[in-house]
């Protein structure tokens, strides 16, 4: 027979209110929790039994923790396919999501060697740089920067400057359609600066894709770096 004075853990029924709060959304998929500090004034307890309530949470894949940020409600990975036709605002559309990009800086420099060698231009040839962050349902998911030829794209700044989008100021520099010609995905760690824009810890793990874009004549137009949150999108290598 049952003991009927047996009681529920603490920690179970910690993670049982949490998960109600989940289920009635009262947080929404990338929203941080309250801190564990408040979390054990709500219930009465201490951080360990919060600790061990939000575990259970984070093994079921409800929750993730990041080192020293908190935790946050798992939101589900957005898929982004990486073949000859890479498109953000087409790629998370075709995923049910709301594609957002965000321009950082626009700014014209001289190329670094892998640069030029990426774009076939000459050592130090002069190219356009733009930074940016792209978001997912207005989560950021990445960071970029695409890089492209000032000489061979002459009004490429004032068109980026236009409009956010990389194909509609191609398209207003003569180039109708373009393709990617080559993808090298590379695990790294956030710098400081891209744990600011993408809400993570610096050192956390990012995936950095780079690319070359070319045109129908498979003249490079776009040398692009882009480093994504790893838990937040899932990349589809396609033929």
């Amino acid at each position: 027979m049952r003991d009927s004075s047996a009681k529920t853990p603490i920690w179970k029924a910690i993670a049982q209110a949490l998960r109600s709060d989940l289920a009635e959304g009262r947080y929404a998929p990338g929203d941080k929790l309250p801190t564990e500090a408040a979390l054990a004034d709500r219930f009465g307890v201490n951080r360990h039994t919060v600790r061990h309530g939000i575990a259970a949470l984070v093994d079921e894949g409800l929750i993730r923790t990041r080192r020293g940020a908190g935790a946050f409600v798992a939101a589900t990975p957005t898929d982004y396919p990486i073949g000859t036709r890479v498109r953000f605002h087409e790629n998370l559309i075709a995923a049910g999501r709301r594609p957002e990009k965000r321009v950082l800086h626009v700014e014209e420099r001289a190329a670094s060697d892998g640069e030029a060698k990426a774009l076939e231009l000459a050592p130090s040839a002069p190219v356009c740089a733009y930074h940016g962050l792209s978001l997912a349902d207005g989560q950021p998911i990445a960071v970029f920067e695409s890089l492209f030829p000032r000489e061979r794209l002459p009004g490429i700044r004032a068109a980026l400057q236009d409009t956010s989008s990389v194909t509609e100021a191609l398209i207003a520099q003569g180039i109708a359609d373009y393709t990617r010609a080559v993808t090298r995905l590379t695990a790294v760690r956030a710098t400081a600066t891209q744990a600011l824009h993408l809400h993570v810890q610096e050192g956390d793990p990012l995936l950095r894709s780079s690319g070359v874009n070319v045109d129908a004549q498979g003249n490079p137009v776009e040398y692009g770096r882009t480093w994504f949150v790893g838990d937040r999108v899932t990349l589809t290598l396609e033929g």
